[in-house]
C-alpha cells in the first residue's frame, strides 16, 4: 500500500483529499493498483520539504553527493529485473525492452555520480581592468520534473541524477499511466542515502492545476519536462511568469535515410532498432524512412522479413517481442494514421490492423509508397508503423528530411563517410545516428532543435541545466 501513496519528505502519505486513481495493465486492461492523487496542499508540503532538504544538500561536498548517486546505481542495478517487471506491467513494453530501459535508467546515476565532482569553474585576468574574473557553477534551486509514460524509469533518472549531482532538490510528477516505477525507485534512493525531502513524488489526475501551482511558487527555479510540443509550449508560457529555467525535451519526426552505398544488413537492423525500440513509442523513433530507389526493393524485402518475426504478447511474458501500446487513445491514433495513408495510396507490406482480444495491441506494420500528403509523414506516429518513401537525389532527400517543424534526431546510413558526415551537418536535428539506430547514451547530450525542445539531458550538459553561472569580479 505504501508504494502507491505520495512520497513527500521521505514519508509515504495519502493525499490531503484522499483521492486515488487506478493504474491499468495495457496488456489485458486490468487494474494493477490504486494510486494516491496529489492536490495543491500536497504540492505545498512537497515544496516545504524540498526547501529544507536542499539547504543541507547543497552544502554537502561534491564527493559526498557523488557517492550517494553511485550507491543508487549499484542498488538499482541489483534490482533490474524488479524494475523491468514493473515497467512491463504498467507500460506494456516487452520484457527485453523493459530490461533495457531499467539498465539505461540506472546508468544515469553512475554517469552523474562521476559528473558531480566536475562542476568546474575558471579564473582569468580581465584584459582592461586588471581584475580577476572568477566563474563558478552553483545549484539553481528546486526543480520540477515532469516525466512521460513511455519511459517511466529512464525519463525520471535522467532528470533526478543531474539535479542531485548539482545540489538541487526535486519534485517529480510522473505520468498518471505509469506512476508505479517512479514510486518504486524511492526505497532505492533512501537506501542509497538520499536525505528526506530531497526527492518528492506527486502522481496526480489533475496535472495542469498541480503543475501550475508549483510553478507559481518562487522557490521553484527549474522546470524539466519530457513530452509533447503542445504541452511544452504551455509550460514555457507559464515558466515566463517566474522566469524559470526551462529544460524541454519535446516531440520528434525523425527521418532515416539509407543511401545506395549503405551496408544493407546494417541499415535494415539499424532501421529496425530506430523504429521498433520501445514499440515505436519514443520521440527518437524513425518516423519517415527514405530509401534510395536502387536498394529500396531489397531493403523492403529484408525489413519486412525482420518485422514479421516479431511475436505479440503480454509485456511481462519473456517470449513476447512486442507488447501493447499504452492505452486505447494511442492505438486509435496509430490505426487512424495507417488508414489515412492507405486511403491515399500507401501499400501495406505487413500488418496494418489491431488484433482481436483484450489489450491495446497493434501489429508491427510496414507501409511503402507512402504519399507526401499522408498524415503520418507530418505527425509523430508513436507506434509500430514503418513509413517508407524512396528518393534519387541527395540534396532533395536532405530537404525532405528537414521539412518538419521538429528537429530531435535523424539517422543516416552510408559507407561513404565523407558524404555521410556532410549530410549529417546539413540535417537540422540536434542528434544524428550515423550507421546506427540508437543514439541515446547517458554520456551524450540528448536534445533537439526547432520545436523539439530546449537544453540537453545527459553528458556534461545535463548537470548544467540545474546550475546557474556566477561571476565574481575580484581584486587582490
Amino acid at each position: 500500500m505504501k508504494l502507491t501513496n505520495l512520497y513527500i519528505d521521505g514519508k509515504w502519505v495519502e493525499s490531503a483529499s484522499r483521492a486515488r486513481f487506478d493504474v491499468v495493465n495495457p496488456s489485458n486492461e486490468r487494474v494493477i493498483a490504486s494510486v494516491a492523487s496529489a492536490d495543491l496542499s500536497d504540492a505545498d508540503r512537497a515544496l516545504d520539504a524540498a526547501e529544507r532538504a536542499m539547504a543541507l544538500w547543497r552544502s554537502e561536498t561534491p564527493r559526498y553527493r557523488s557517492e550517494v548517486l553511485r550507491r543508487a546505481f549499484n542498488l538499482m542495478s541489483e534490482r533490474i529485473e524488479h524494475f523491468a517487471h514493473l515497467i512491463s506491467l504498467e507500460n506494456g513494453k516487452a520484457s527485453a525492452d523493459a530490461v533495457g530501459e531499467a539498465s539505461y535508467a540506472a546508468e544515469f546515476f553512475r554517469w552523474f555520480s562521476e559528473e558531480a565532482v566536475r562542476a568546474e569553474g575558471t579564473i582569468s585576468h580581465a584584459p582592461s581592468s586588471g581584475a580577476r574574473i572568477l566563474v563558478q557553477q552553483k545549484p539553481a534551486g528546486i526543480g520540477l520534473l515532469i516525466t512521460p509514460w513511455n519511459y517511466p524509469a529512464a525519463m525520471g533518472t535522467r532528470k533526478i541524477a543531474p539535479a542531485l549531482a548539482a545540489g538541487c532538490a526535486v519534485i517529480i510528477k510522473p505520468a498518471a499511466e505509469t506512476p508505479l516505477t517512479m514510486l518504486a525507485l524511492m526505497p532505492v534512493l533512501e537506501e542509497a542515502g538520499v536525505p528526506n525531502g530531497l526527492v518528492n513524488v506527486l502522481p496526480t489526475t489533475h496535472p495542469g492545476a498541480l503543475v501550475d501551482h508549483i510553478m507559481d511558487d518562487p522557490r521553484i527555479r527549474v522546470v524539466s519536462f519530457t513530452g509533447s510540443t503542445s504541452v511544452g509550449k504551455e509550460l514555457l508560457r507559464n515558466a515566463a511568469g517566474q522566469v524559470l529555467k526551462p529544460a524541454m525535451e519535446l516531440g520528434g519526426n525523425a527521418p532515416l535515410i539509407v543511401f545506395e552505398d549503405a551496408d544493407l544488413d546494417t541499415a535494415v537492423e539499424g532501421a529496425f532498432q530506430a523504429k521498433m525500440r520501445n514499440l515505436g513509442e519514443a520521440c527518437t523513433a524513425a518516423n519517415r524512412i527514405y530509401l534510395h530507389e536502387n536498394i529500396a526493393a531489397e531493403f523492403i524485402s529484408e525489413f519486412v522479413a525482420r518485422m514479421s518475426k516479431l511475436k505479440l504478447g503480454d509485456g511481462t511474458d519473456q517470449r513476447s517481442d512486442v507488447g501493447p501500446l499504452v492505452n486505447e487513445e494511442t492505438r486509435t491514433k496509430v490505426a487512424r494514421l495507417v488508414e489515412d495513408a492507405v486511403a491515399k495510396g500507401a501499400i501495406v507490406e505487413l500488418g496494418g490492423y489491431a488484433p482481436e482480444g483484450p489489450g491495446y495491441f497493434y501489429t508491427p506494420t510496414v507501409l511503402s509508397n507512402v504519399p507526401d500528403d499522408a498524415d503520418c509523414i507530418h505527425d509523430e506516429i508513436f507506434g509500430p508503423v514503418a513509413v517508407i518513401q524512396s528518393f534519387t537525389d541527395q540534396d532533395q532527400v536532405i530537404c525532405r528530411a528537414n521539412d518538419t517543424e521538429y528537429g530531435l534526431v535523424a539517422y543516416v546510413f552510408s559507407k561513404n563517410m565523407k558524404r555521410a558526415l556532410n549530410v549529417c551537418e546539413q540535417l537540422e536535428f540536434g542528434m544524428v545516428g550515423l550507421n546506427r539506430g540508437i543514439v541515446s547514451d547517458p554520456a551524450a547530450p540528448f536534445g533537439g532543435v526547432k520545436q523539439s525542445g530546449l537544453g540537453r539531458e545527459g553528458g556534461k550538459d545535463g548537470m548544467l541545466e540545474f546550475m546557474e553561472t556566477q561571476y565574481i569580479s575580484a581584486a587582490w
